[in-house]
């Protein structure tokens, strides 16, 4: 018995790592009203947004810095007309995994998996 709750610690474990860093990928946005905001897709060092309102300057590409629990955005729409500094994964009931993007003061939108 001993066994099989060490080895099911040990595999909890090991892909914990895997999960924090899944921050690639199609993520459709919601700001804190529960309105759609529009799509984020990030690969490797770079974002492209897509903006659900026709015209918003935040649209458009960008880079960013991985990191173990998210992305910082260093440049782009994103950061310059919405003040996004960070995108965190973090856990979610029924996605398994969000992406929680935040300003310097606060947690602005919320993006799931698409």
């Amino acid at each position: 018995m001993r066994r099989i709750a060490l080895i099911s610690a040990l595999i909890a474990l090991s892909a914990s790592p895997s999960l924090a860093q899944s921050f690639e990928g199609n993520w459709g946005c919601r700001d804190t009203s529960g309105a759609k905001t529009g799509i984020v897709t990030i690969y490797g060092s770079v974002y492209g947004f897509a903006s659900t309102t026709p015209g918003d300057a935040s649209s458009g590409t960008g880079t960013v810095t991985g990191y173990q629990d998210g992305v910082a955005f260093n440049d782009g729409g994103l950061k310059a007309t919405r003040s996004i500094v960070a995108g965190r994964v973090i856990v979610d009931a029924t996605h398994l995994a969000a992406l929680q993007l935040e300003t310097a003061d606060a947690i602005v939108m919320l993006c799931t998996p698409r």
